[in-house]
């Protein structure tokens, strides 16, 4: 795992070495440059040894000098690459670098190789034979890459980096933030790729790979994947779907096989849901008991905690468990810190938790496996079950009086506990008000269109802020159900822009490598074509998977009720052991000093805004 950074065009060595430098959190290990100072190519790179420690050293070039590559990822077929390029006749110069595969495989497929990898990337290849620069993400964005271009009397700039702060290095880049970037930003909880906090610099989404023609200065973006239900069959087969459960097994275990392939130290993510005690339970299998390390984190509001579990499957498993506690005290300590050190701005409250998280599992090992991807693939969330209800809500219930039955919902009594009934009602009520596309981001986003217009102080286009949502609603097709259309939103927007990209940050902030199992190529195919009916079924969120896994997890962790892994915001607003700081902007102020006062009094609970407000200004300051 590593950080990356370069540019074509004016600039100079100081230039990229600051850039590079500002990615030292992201690869402690080593660092290195390649300098073309008459082509004004400048790329560098910053090393977290993980994958052949003493090869693997970046920037890397093929022996005649026609590739040159800087890589942040992992690659996790790269051995059967490997293998296939050496019977075309490739020469490897590494005994076992995933870098060098990157080099003959793009010399040999071209940006085909992209279909063949099984793995997490952001890589970008100098090609001096077709004279071009080659950058690629991976399916998911597990990997991040912004850039931005420039043109000036200097002529034309070209800059990439992993991070904001890294790209802004650079004299030239932009410092502007975006006014379409942040109102999507409250829309969401997160700014979805191609946007940026930063106007003019832009996120590669994923499964996406960009071309720099050297000679006329282009750039062109290219969609190379998608992710796309494509069910084989309507319904549960008649083995009650056996065979399904027994596949996904075997490919489970094949992807945890893969990410336990590590030249340093690995550990687990446990919080004692389903998806990291089941990655937990087969990594049992390949690691003796006492190099199975397990991290969790607790809290000392019951609601939010889940240590009691992972402790029940720590023991289960004889793994060496380490744990921690998050407290109120500790949690306002600690807050500044992480939020000084974040370039864009993510309203996920489990954000601190799992800084936390990473931070002590560093001190123990240099790479971890995640549950992340699970609930995306077989159906995990809340708001999916509110599915059906919600569709006989707008169909029976006549419009004329869903204002009053918002207005009741408004003085159900407000609980601050972990996802409290009334948090539920007044959240599904909420969104019922605008159309089916706009269901899932009002439901979990900070504000909706009504109130990003009083924020902003302007009238806003529900079609623009919400462009991705309502893309990932309707690319399923007109027969798509429900389910199947949430599930689309979910994996391809919320996943890739606020769960990946959390993750990648607050790990990378300790140099940590984060891997996820359920995101294996195979087994996200194998989801692709299960039908909807079988991920939520009767009720049960992920049957499928919590049926393959009855053999191996104890029935109460199976189907123990979600947590999730948040935050008590909500109480810590109310009792002002934190305070948001006020918007930036004047045009805000009184939007935001009226929620805070109805939160702050109980009369609402405007949580996810003062959270979203809290997490922005304190980047904006910092």
């Amino acid at each position: 795992m590593c950080g990356i950074a370069g540019f074509i065009g004016s600039g100079d060595r100081e230039v990229i070495e600051k850039m590079t430098r500002a990615l030292v959190h992201r690869g402690p290990d080593q660092e290195g440059f390649f300098i073309e100072e008459k082509r004004r190519i400048y790329l560098g790179h910053r090393r977290l040894s993980i994958i052949d420690l003493g090869d693997g050293i970046q920037p890397m070039a093929t022996v005649d000098g026609a590739l040159v590559i800087i890589f942040n990822g992992e690659i996790y077929n790269h051995k059967e690459l490997r293998a296939e390029l050496i019977t075309k006749g490739y020469q490897f110069q590494t005994d076992h670098s995933d870098t060098e595969v990157l080099l003959h495989g793009y010399r040999e497929w071209g940006e085909g190789m992209l279909d063949k990898l099984n793995g997490m990337w952001a890589f970008v290849i100098e090609d001096r034979r077709k004279n071009t620069i080659f950058i690629a993400r991976d399916r998911f964005g597990k990997k991040p890459l912004y850039y931005f271009q420039h043109q000036d009397q200097e002529g034309h700039l070209f800059a990439f980096a992993s991070e904001l702060k890294a790209l802004m290095q650079h004299p030239k880049a932009p410092r502007n933030e975006s006014t379409i970037a942040l109102k999507k930003y409250f829309a969401y909880g997160y700014i979805p790729a191609p946007h940026s906090l930063i106007e003019g610099i832009y996120k590669l989404p994923g499964g996406h790979f960009g071309k720099l023609d050297l000679q006329d200065k282009t750039f062109q973006v290219q969609r190379y994947w998608e992710y796309r239900l494509e069910p084989s069959q309507p319904d549960l087969p008649a083995d009650g779907g056996k065979l399904w459960s027994e596949e996904l097994m075997e490919l489970l275990d094949r992807a945890v096989k893969r990410r336990l392939i590590s030249d340093v130290p690995i550990g687990i993510f446990l919080s004692g849901g389903i998806d990291s005690s089941a990655i937990a339970a087969v990594a049992s299998r390949y690691l003796p008991a006492r190099e199975l390390q397990t991290f969790s984190i607790g809290f000392t509001d019951p609601s939010f905690d889940e240590l009691p579990f992972a402790q029940q499957m720590a023991l289960h498993l004889g793994s060496t468990h380490h744990e921690e506690i998050l407290d109120l005290h500790r949690a306002v300590h600690l807050l500044p810190e992480l939020l000084s050190q974040l370039d864009e701005p993510i309203a996920d409250s489990s954000l601190l938790p799992t800084w936390l998280l990473s931070g002590f599992a560093r001190d123990h090992v240099t790479v971890a496996l995640g549950g992340d991807g699970g609930d995306e693939l077989f159906a995990g969330y809340d708001p999916l079950k509110a599915l059906h209800a919600a569709e006989l809500y707008s169909r029976m219930v006549p419009k004329v009086l869903h204002p009053a039955l918002s207005f009741l919902a408004a003085h159900l009594p407000v609980s601050h506990r972990n996802i409290s009934l009334d948090f539920k009602i007044k959240r599904t009520l909420r969104g019922l008000f605008f159309p089916q596309p706009l269901w899932m981001p009002v439901w979990m986003g900070p504000l909706n269109i009504q109130e990003i217009d009083s924020f902003f102080g302007d009238k806003n286009n529900p079609e623009e802020i919400y462009s991705e949502a309502i893309e990932a609603w309707e690319r399923p097709g007109a027969s798509a159900s429900l389910v199947d259309r949430a599930l689309h939103f979910f994996t391809s927007l919320y996943l890739q822009d606020d769960i990946l990209a959390k993750i990648d940050r607050v790990s990378m902030l300790h140099s940590l490598e984060v891997r996820s199992p359920f995101l294996d190529i195979e087994l996200v195919n194998f989801a692709r074509r299960l039908p909807h009916t079988v991920k939520l079924r009767g009720g049960v969120t992920k049957w499928i998977l919590k049926k393959a896994l009855e053999p191996f997890l104890p029935n109460n962790i199976i189907y123990r009720k979600k947590k999730g892994f948040g935050m008590p915001i909500g109480g810590w607003f109310q009792s002002g052991a934190i305070t948001p700081n006020e918007p930036v902007s004047p045009i805000g102020k009184k939007f935001f000093y009226h929620s805070l006062q109805e939160h702050q009094c109980g009369r609402s609970d405007e949580r996810l805004f003062l959270w979203a407000q809290y997490v922005l200004a304190r980047i904006q300051n910092s």
